[in-house]
């Protein structure tokens, strides 16, 4: 774990805008957690006042962002980018298959209330809805609902202290983690 910190503060400090390739390449094992995932959406009943402003002071973009709980803020600081798998367990009946291609990699970039310990809440647009069966419609993160036993890959960290290193789609991001600077951000 102080290796990967070290490496984060090295990019950190020396103003890279983000080092997920070096961190990918890295000989040391990148950190993985078995967390509850979660979803929520940039509104005020799932925020505080003002949902389109995450806690690390980015922008709520529902395409990159994700929260962390408050005891895994050492693990996954502000800036950390992770690629997530569903559930381990068949038996687990959250929708995480579902909602499956809307998730990507994210940037840790919000966290959550006190009260939950050891999850990770994807943020979902407000129109990412799925028609039911029924014909009903139902959110995405409606649909994930709660999933235990999922887990988070580091895979990256970006700077996002400056606004315009934060990316903004997943196209983006995607190019972050892996090294392809003909894609990535413009700075």
């Amino acid at each position: 774990m102080q290796t990967l910190g070290a490496l984060m503060g090295f990019f950190l400090l020396s103003g890279a805008a983000a080092a997920p390739s070096a961190l990918a390449d890295s000989p040391v094992p990148l950190p993985s957690y078995n967390v509850t995932l979660t979803a929520y959406n940039a509104v005020r009943s799932q925020t505080d006042e003002d949902p389109f402003m995450t806690a690390s002071g980015a922008y709520s973009n529902p395409e990159v962002v994700a929260a962390r709980s408050q005891d895994l803020a050492d693990k996954l600081p502000f800036g950390t980018i992770i690629e997530i798998d569903g559930p381990d367990s068949p038996k687990n009946s959250c929708g995480y298959d579902a909602v499956s291609k809307h998730v990507g990699y994210r940037v840790i970039a919000d966290t959550m209330n006190a009260r939950y310990t050891n999850y990770v809440d994807i943020l979902f647009n407000t129109k990412t809805n799925y028609t039911l069966d029924d014909g009903s419609k139902k959110n995405a993160s409606s649909i994930l609902g709660v999933c235990k036993g999922s887990t988070v890959r580091v895979v990256g960290f970006v700077d996002i202290s400056h606004p315009s290193h934060m990316p903004k789609t997943q196209i983006e991001l995607s190019a972050l983690v892996k090294g392809d600077s003909t894609l990535a951000i413009n700075k």
